[in-house]
């Protein structure tokens, strides 16, 4: 299952997936970029084909002094079935936009040089990624790094004396290595476990080399983990957020897990690590914090380290706490303790005398602010959308932002009254041509007699007089919030367009209503989570706009298992199905997936295991047990490369659907992980989902 993270991992992993469109010559700034479409839409409802033609601002990096933004944007050609990712310039007011780049490759990670001269960027423009620099008019641009395998990300140390750059070391012997003379063997031997994670085989590991650097050349550089057999940043979705300098450029500090094998498997203990320039030495400054310890920003001054940390060793969607540690005491403190959320993307204030961080509330994502000498914690911002990202600039904030109804953009934010104000636009050409449904927020009273929060998205040109079909949107992680995304896939507008009605519910196991509704699910799969699904859609199906007798379940991940476990109890409400990457069998998801950690603490523990009520709960509501309830036709949907849920659990519930002779399709991408990525699959996707919905339902 995904991992519940935050807004970046998933603009960081569609990165992964892009590649060049070639362009013959430089355009203007204020023309198109590449892969972007000036289009005119023949009609005002949206496509997959538009989804797929929406620019996909990322990765936004405020000037030192306070004056220019600096941001990617990528666009997609489906013909082409690639993507490619641009940098741009604009002042802080959002006026007088450049465009930065017109390569054949994609730029990322691109950030301001320390005095504001020059910016750094990775491009594969010479064969592998290095690290590149340019004027920051885009002019002058120099390969700055050549290692050999190329880099993944880098920071410039404030003093600008040295670089840290991320890069993929082998340390570990192959079966080549052990049989020179087998040099065709495409054989594997694993001796433990986590041989492989996400979507790639475990052949190497991240480490964090740091190199001289002087007037734009890389010297004398060095690993500070030579040898070790662990990942920094952490992997499958870390990166250089992951890392930080100390303000005077004489040390760094870390994220690992360093664990081998079954127990980097089991374990979420990730550490904060300080390594010192000078003495070389590493202190390890969590020590004892057994939960994820991650993301260190330093205090303007340095005397400060503020992170998220996570309590619980094996429980990825604990409460992310924000603690803060004095440097020369060592005093640690937690600073959310009396705050029953979560509290990611931290950013200091330029004082030093605040932190600013994002918390999902009651299905939105809003900005808080920490005030360090009182204590205290104040919500800035409200409305019915999702901020991703917060950086203090001058008076200002400046943000990203999305909603179900509108793609990230960047923002800034008056931090005093939460009034925003739009300043990239990327996509005003398109947006200013659709018409989308209406989101409407309602709360559900569900079988225990808790208040449920549902998002219902209306077709647009919704007609009262009318009725609709209906979606139940059942969520993934399991603990993956329903607030104000915008997706690609799971995108409610391109649902509402097609003229349905989405009822997507806050069920237990959720963040954003405390810890003990988020908390809920774990142990209990097929439990009060499923009765607050079945509450939702039967309180939406009063309205006399729905069809109660055209309804039908959909979902990924824990969605998927949501929608199979639905399959076998549903009593007939629903006319039609769609799993997509869904656990289908309880007992061989614990033995295929890489992270143990996950199916330790959701599912209770191994199966074996008959003195464990808990497990044996769990494991008694698998779908698989329950294929004899199946009365619904089933599109089933599973990729090759994801190794979270592996791809045979798709397979079996599409043969048990034909077995049992239940209308059923399977949709199989070799090329893909627990996401859809590439802009042909992905259409391919909208349009198979959307004619099995329309068969059954319409």
């Amino acid at each position: 299952m995904i991992m519940k993270k935050f807004g970046l991992i998933f603009s960081a992993l569609l990165m992964v997936f892009l590649t060049s469109c070639k362009q013959e010559k430089p355009i203007e700034a204020e023309q198109n970029i590449i892969g972007k479409h000036m289009l005119t839409l023949e009609s005002d409802i949206m496509t997959p084909e538009i989804l797929w033609a929406f620019g996909r601002v990322s990765d936004v990096q405020v000037s030192p002094d306070n004056s220019k933004i600096l941001y990617g944007v990528s666009y997609y050609s489906v013909k082409e079935d690639k993507g490619n990712r641009e940098l741009f310039l604009m002042d802080i007011d959002g006026k007088n936009k450049k465009q930065l780049t017109y390569t054949a490759g994609s730029e990322y990670g691109a950030v301001w040089r320390p005095d504001g001269e020059r910016i750094g960027y990775l491009s594969a423009a010479s064969g592998s990624m290095q690290m590149w620099e340019m004027d920051i008019d885009g002019s002058n641009a120099r390969q700055v790094s050549n290692y050999e395998g190329g880099i993944t990300g880098f920071l410039y140390a404030p003093d600008m004396k040295n670089i840290l750059f991320t890069k993929e070391v082998k340390v570990k012997e192959t079966v080549q290595d052990w049989n020179p003379d087998l040099d065709k063997t495409t054989g594997r031997l694993m001796t433990d476990l986590m041989y492989r994670h996400w979507d790639s085989w475990v052949d190497s590991f991240s480490h964090i080399f740091i190199a001289k650097y002087e007037q734009g050349t890389l010297g004398e550089f060095f690993d500070i983990m030579d040898g070790e057999p662990w990942d920094a940043p952490v992997k499958p979705f870390g990166g250089t957020e992951q890392i930080a300098w100390a303000p005077d450029g004489l040390s760094v500090v870390y994220t690992s897990r360093k664990l081998e094998g079954k127990a980097y498997a089991e374990s979420t203990n990730s550490d904060l690590y300080i390594y010192d320039l000078e003495s070389a030495n590493t202190k390890n400054l969590s020590k004892g914090m057994m939960g994820y310890d991650q993301n260190p920003i330093f205090s303007p001054d340095g005397k400060k380290l503020a992170w998220e940390s996570m309590e619980r060793d094996g429980y990825e969607s604990d409460k992310s706490r924000l603690f803060v540690m004095d440097l020369l005491s060592g005093e640690k403190t937690y600073y959310t303790k009396d705050f029953d959320q979560n509290s990611n993307a931290l950013s200091w204030s330029a004082d030093g005398k605040s932190i600013y961080f994002i918390s999902d509330f009651h299905a939105t994502e809003e900005i808080y602010r920490l005030d360090l000498a009182s204590g205290n914690i104040n919500k800035i911002t409200e409305g019915v959308h999702d901020y991703h990202s917060v950086v203090e600039a001058g008076n200002q904030l400046i943000t990203t932002r999305v909603s179900m109804s509108k793609p990230q953009e960047i923002y800034a934010v008056d931090p005093t009254t939460g009034a925003d104000v739009e300043l990239s636009f990327e996509n005003k050409h398109l947006l200013d041509q659709l018409t989308f449904g209406e989101v409407t927020k309602r709360w559900v009273m569900t079988t225990d007699n808790k208040q449920m929060l549902v998002w219902v998205i209306l077709p647009p040109h919704f007609d009262k007089n009318k009725t609709y079909p209906g979606l139940l949107y059942c969520q993934g992680g399991p603990q993956g919030t329903v607030s104000q995304f915008w997706s690609y896939r799971w995108n409610f507008q391109m649902m509402a367009a097609n003229d349905y009605v989405i009822v997507a519910p806050n069920r237990r196991g959720l963040p954003g209503f405390g810890q003990e509704w988020l908390e809920q699910i774990s142990g209990d799969y097929g439990g009060q989570n499923m009765k607050d699904y079945l509450s939702a859609i039967d309180n939406v199906s009063k309205e006399k706009w729905l069809d109660a007798d055209r309804l039908g379940a959909v979902g990924a991940s824990y969605g998927g298992f949501s929608v199979y476990w639905l399959a076998g109890h549903h009593n007939k409400r629903f006319k039609a199905f769609i799993a997509h990457d869904g656990i289908f069998n309880l007992e061989q998801q614990y033995l295929e997936t890489e992270e143990m950690w996950f199916a330790n603490w959701d599912l209770g523990g191994p199966y074996w295991d008959k003195s464990n009520k808990i497990a044996q709960r769990t494991y008694a509501n698998s779908p698989h047990k329950f294929v004899q309830n199946w009365d619904t036709p089933i599109l089933v949907i599973h990729s090759e490369l994801d190794y979270r849920i592996v791809a045979s659990q798709g397979m079996s519930a599409f043969n048990a659907a034909v077995l049992r002779g239940i209308p059923a399709e399977y949709l199989y991408f070799p090329n893909e992980n627990h996401w859809i990525l590439h802009p042909q699959n992905g259409i391919l996707w909208q349009r198979t989902f959307f004619k099995w919905l329309d068969k059954w339902l319409k």
